[in-house]
């Protein structure tokens, strides 16, 4: 895992999501020590819409994350409104 990259975390990774989450990885935590196969990840949770929700330290085993390809439900186009500004007046 590097920084950027969007994961899966479920029951495959830990118990505790019994509920899946999507993750973007802030960073591995290498400093923490942790059993051979399990990794800290610093990360961001995020929602359905891909925006981050909250800030997580997560305790996980790494066969069971599951890199993502984050499919984000399309938004529409925002229109820009143009602006009509008078003559400039220099001097």
């Amino acid at each position: 895992m590097k920084a950027g990259d969007v994961v899966l975390l479920t029951t495959a990774a830990s118990v505790q999501f019994l509920r899946p989450i999507f993750v973007r990885v802030i960073r591995e935590l290498p400093e923490w020590h942790t059993y051979d196969g399990w990794v800290w990840i610093e990360g961001y949770e995020l929602n359905a819409a891909g925006d981050a929700v909250a800030r997580r330290e997560l305790y996980v085993m790494r066969a069971g994350v599951r890199l993502q390809a984050l499919a984000v439900a399309p938004t529409k186009p925002t229109r820009r409104r143009s602006v009509r500004r008078g003559p400039v007046r220099v001097g």
